[in-house]
């Protein structure tokens, strides 16, 4: 028996967190919703003034993206800001071709009169945070504005972003990252469901209330003497966006987030790109969590709702460990319900649980609604993706755990680049992308038994008890079945 109580305790603590986080899901809801009656008076520079028009710097940090380069670039040259108030740096780590190919098409933006100039380091010290360390030393704008490489900023971006800055307490401007490629297959259609909850419910939610919101690495802005008082860019974690973010806020900096303000982007369009970037981001969070653990809790800056908003944000990422625990134990509670009934009441009770779920779908519902619109037809719509979604979420579960608890456990790693494509160009040949890994990890082996191992869940529903079966959990066991299945089997496909 100590067996299935140890079970029992895992199983519920990893429920109860799951639906604390759910909780604060919906107080975002009740955040955004609420942000929607508020008019926003921010000050703003008049950009018809020339004497109101800052200087800006474009930093583009980039490393072997052989596929997107050129796009890049034409892009980010239709800009529509002053010449004179606009300078371009391509913090250029490339270690292949690329460097020579970038070279050769900002001789040519030069000579068209554009300030734009490729900075190369000897090594990649510190990865993405070191390059845009050292283009920050020479950087002549008071205002940093990054893209990363599969961005693609509309021309007047600029002008509908800069003039947040005439509040001198601003510290970053972030926008909202929409989807150039959201409806090429599920795998894009799922990414960009997450991306919109986030730049939805978690980031207005936050901000409209003054928690602590992040920079997202790109499609935003940074005052440039808020990046150097907070500390400067650090590359002791894998999210170096997150890390700055907290440290500038918990010096009294004010973060703008613009909702309205969409920039578009590439979303990886294989599964390997698409763990690749998990990975990263999971991984760095829990790192984030462990670095800024201490000054949350500590700060006397901030309130006691704003620290637990930035705690939970910091563990968003160990949701998938709790996640991971609750799927893996639910068959053996299956088979502890059906053989000790005097412990059916505890059972009852955590059948309460299931509006963690509900939770969810309601406050998903906002976003995707916001979207797409309301309506019957959008609504059934919206069911069937909300399902799609929990299912490969739950299906990433194994991968993102791991990757969560080398971050608790101080395990370093390498930055790792997400591949690019440009799918517009190279739709058809995208399994000829040069950066792709061609090996399987040992990882999507466990993915292919645990996918066997809900399967055995499933079959379980029909033999356990002696009244017929036990189906309450076979709706969760069919999403994990289906959920590892996909990872596993588009795994083997795109050679991870």
């Amino acid at each position: 028996m100590i067996l299935e109580i140890l079970v029992i305790v895992i199983y519920t603590t990893s429920l109860l967190l799951i639906f604390m986080y759910a909780l604060a899901q919906l107080n975002l809801l009740f955040n955004y919703l609420a942000s929607k009656k508020v008019k926003d008076h921010s000050p703003k520079f008049d950009l018809s003034n020339p004497n109101e028009i800052p200087y800006i710097t474009i930093q583009l940090p980039v490393y072997n993206e052989m596929y997107v380069m050129e796009r890049l670039l034409d892009n980010i040259a239709e800009i529509d800001y002053p010449k004179d108030k606009l300078e371009i740096q391509v913090l250029d780590d490339s270690n292949d071709e690329t460097a020579e190919t970038t070279l050769k098409q900002i001789q040519k933006l030069q000579a068209t009169g554009l300030d734009i100039k490729q900075i190369t380091r000897t090594n990649r010290k510190g990865f993405k945070a070191g390059a845009l360390k050292a283009g920050l030393v020479t950087a002549k704008g008071s205002i940093i504005a990054i893209f990363d490489s599969d961005f693609l900023p509309q021309k007047d971006w600029l002008k509908r972003t800069v003039p947040y800055f005439k509040d001198k307490r601003i510290g970053v401007v972030q926008t909202r990252w929409g989807h150039i490629n959201r409806n090429y297959s599920i795998l894009t259609r799922i990414q960009a469901f997450a991306l919109d909850a986030h730049f939805t419910l978690e980031q207005v939610g936050r901000n409209s209330k003054g928690h602590f919101i992040n920079f997202n690495g790109t499609a935003g802005l940074w005052r440039k003497t808020c990046i150097i008082d907070a500390g400067n860019w650090e590359g002791d974690t894998l999210t170096e966006d997150l890390d700055l973010s907290y440290r500038a806020q918990l010096k009294n900096w004010k973060f703008k987030y613009l909702e309205h303000v969409e920039t578009p982007a590439e979303l990886p369009i294989v599964i390997s790109a698409a763990r690749s970037q998990q990975f990263r981001w999971n991984k760095g969070g829990a790192e984030n969590f462990r670095k800024m653990l201490g000054s949350v809790v500590k700060s006397k800056n901030i309130s006691a709702k704003t620290k637990v908003h930035g705690l939970l944000h910091l563990l968003n990422s160990t949701m998938f460990l709790n996640v991971l625990i609750v799927g893996v134990l639910s068959i053996p509670m299956l088979y502890i319900k059906n053989e000790y009934a005097h412990l059916r009441p505890y059972f009852y009770v955590m059948s309460f649980f299931v509006i963690s779920t509900i939770i969810f779908f309601i406050c998903y519902w906002f976003m995707y609604k916001n979207i797409y619109g309301g309506g019957f037809k959008n609504f059934i719509k919206y069911i069937g993706m909300f399902f799609v979604f929990f299912s490969i979420a739950m299906g990433f579960s194994l991968h993102n755990s791991i990757a969560v608890l080398e971050g608790h456990l101080g395990k370093k790693s390498d930055f790792v680049r997400t591949p690019k494509f440009n799918i517009t160009k190279y739709k058809d040949n995208w399994k000829n992308n040069k950066y792709m890994k061609r090996t399987i990890s040992v990882h999507v082996i466990f993915e292919g038994l645990l996918m066997l191992y809900f399967g055995f869940g499933m079959y379980s529903a029909f033999i356990v008890g002696n009244q017929g079966g036990d189906f309450g959990l076979f709706p969760f066991h069919l999403m994990l079945f289906a959920g590892f299945g996909y990872v596993f089997f588009k795994s083997l496909a795109s050679k991870v």
